[in-house]
């Protein structure tokens, strides 16, 4: 099962067509931004990964908030923008810089980046609108499904054929959509637009090969995106809130490239030093802290219907994790000599 973490970090074990983000040409398959984890790990690889996903579970649906009055389309185009800075200053201090040079030659590589973009910027906005309207849970369902679309993706797009335990996974995150959407009368749309974008990206993302990093990735992605959010920004005029709302808002849009890209470098620094089967499993803290954080610190509802769906995207995840971890017992890879 390939999946993501939420700024598009590969967090599965199995990698074919080798990106930083998921998924494979397989239902099991990808790796991991940075290189391949080590077998053992090492004592800050475990802090430094639940360190990025504390900044995506905990510290984005508290963040957002705080940047109103800016509207999500507003706040997007200022994350693009202060997220490429960010990501150029990080190149920059690790001495990687020159990873773009292979990157933006290739007009191929552009392309496909081109269109991650897309997908990417779609995502953060749907899931900003989704913070700024008071509906986290929803956020978070999108990214408990996430495994669970993009195995079907595997079949819809790749062709592939899955074990009857996947389409017990897949049965069970639809049947949660179902659910959902009959008790709160009306689809979730936002879950299911993070789900759907995020996956597609994943597999988009596949199709760039070893040679892309997460943060030259990024780079990249923001880059491409940036002439479009710096023309919104300049046709917001007088209504943009950046300048208007004073010195301590102009930092917070500020701080949102950092939010964006620090979190990033976090857990490619924790994939290299994890256990593969330990970063898989890394991946589902993010929205189970959205949730927390939803319910706890929030206050939305969870009426019947909503804990019904949940219920069984949770059994979903559930069903995947154990076929997973079957599998890899079944077929143990090599290690790699040093």
């Amino acid at each position: 099962m390939s999946t993501t973490a939420p700024d598009g970090a590969s967090t599965n074990p199995r990698r074919t067509a080798g990106p930083d983000r998921p998924p494979s040409g397989s239902a099991d398959g990808d790796a991991v931004p940075g290189g391949d984890a080590v077998p053992g790990g090492d004592r800050w690889g475990l802090p430094l990964g639940i360190a990025a996903f504390l900044f995506w579970g905990v510290g984005m649906p508290l963040f957002f908030p705080l940047l109103e009055p800016a509207g999500a389309i507003e706040i997007i185009a200022q994350r693009i923008l202060w997220s490429l800075g960010f990501c150029l200053l990080a190149l920059l201090a690790t001495r990687t810089l020159g990873e773009l040079r292979p990157i933006v030659t290739n007009a191929r590589l552009v392309g496909t980046l081109g269109i991650a973009s897309a997908l990417i910027v779609t995502n953060w906005t749907v899931y900003v609108y989704g913070v700024l309207t008071e509906r986290v849970l929803d956020a978070a369902l999108g990214y408990f499904l996430n495994p669970v679309v993009t195995v079907l993706l595997a079949v819809l797009v790749l062709r592939e054929r899955l074990r009857p335990v996947q389409w017990v996974a897949v049965g069970l995150g639809l049947a949660a959509v179902a659910v959902i959407a009959t008790g709160m009368h009306g689809l979730p749309w936002i879950a299911v637009c993070l789900a759907l974008s995020f996956s597609v990206y994943g597999l988009v993302k596949n199709r760039t090969g070893r040679s892309v990093g997460a943060l030259p990735g990024l780079t990249v992605e923001t880059a491409l995106a940036a002439p479009v959010a710096a023309g919104y920004l300049i046709w917001l005029g007088s209504a943009n809130t950046f300048g208007s709302h004073g010195v301590g808002h102009a930092l917070l849009l500020v701080s949102a490239g950092l939010i964006t890209a620090l979190p990033l470098l976090l857990f490619g620094a924790a994939a290299r030093r994890l256990p593969l089967s330990v970063v898989g499993m890394l991946q589902y803290l993010g929205p189970a802290l959205q949730f927390l954080v939803a319910v706890l610190v929030l206050g939305e509802q969870m009426p019947p219907a909503r804990w019904a769906g949940f219920a069984l995207v949770w059994a979903a995840i559930a069903v995947l994790a154990w076929d997973t971890v079957r599998v890899a017992r079944r077929n143990p890879r090599p290690v790699r000599a040093a």
